[in-house]
């Protein structure tokens, strides 16, 4: 059945690398903190290259983000909530887990070894992991459980079929692909993970 939202209840209320809401100049300084990421690498980003392109000052970023890291992080997970909430509804549950899948394979493809370095330097702050692991699965299980919902709704599937382990799949599978060969995971590895894992998988008991 569905996941309990006791997690979710929690970053609602404000925990997180993004807290319950952001001012319109944090929101700016997240943008370009992207800007910037995509022109150096992680390794090269600096603070100081953010904050002359945002044309502010050290304090307004190190108050809310006491570190690059932080800072990368809330970023990226910024970029996830508010560009790629949902696929459109294709109708089907095949169509949308095909779109999920091909999204999360951008992400991955061009943020993946961004968060890799940021989880190498979060060793040190188990703290910083903690939290970023949190928030991109808190994430991630939103856009799975919309579209699985989405099918449930059509009468597609039931939510029995619905586990931890099993939304959990499709982004953890495409991110260590993505990481592993260091090249953007196929579309028809794409299609084999929905076609061949995920769907045999959520369509086991029948609908009623």
């Amino acid at each position: 059945m569905i996941i309990p939202a006791s997690a979710d209840q929690q970053h609602e209320a404000g925990r997180g690398l993004l807290g319950a809401s952001l001012t319109p100049r944090e929101a700016e300084l997240l943008d370009v903190t992207l800007q910037v990421l995509g022109e150096t690498g992680y390794d090269k980003l600096t603070v100081d290259q953010i904050v002359a392109r945002a044309h502010a000052s050290k304090t307004t970023v190190y108050r809310r983000w006491p570190s690059k890291a932080e800072l990368v992080c809330a970023a990226f997970i910024k970029r996830i909530r508010g560009q790629h909430s949902l696929p459109p509804d294709s109708g089907t549950l095949r169509g949308d887990l095909l779109a999920l899948a091909e999204m999360i394979a951008r992400d991955a493809e061009e943020y993946g070894r961004t968060v890799a370095g940021i989880l190498a330097a979060s060793e040190r702050s188990p703290r910083l992991r903690e939290v970023l692991v949190e928030d991109l699965r808190y994430d991630r299980k939103k856009q799975v459980q919309g579209v699985l919902r989405r099918a449930v709704d059509r009468g597609e599937i039931v939510e029995e079929v619905i586990s931890e382990d099993l939304w959990d799949l499709l982004p953890s599978y495409i991110t260590f692909r993505a990481l592993q060969h260091k090249q953007p995971v196929p579309s028809e590895t794409l299609r084999a993970l929905v076609d061949e894992v995920l769907l045999p998988s959520l369509t086991r008991l029948p609908p009623p």
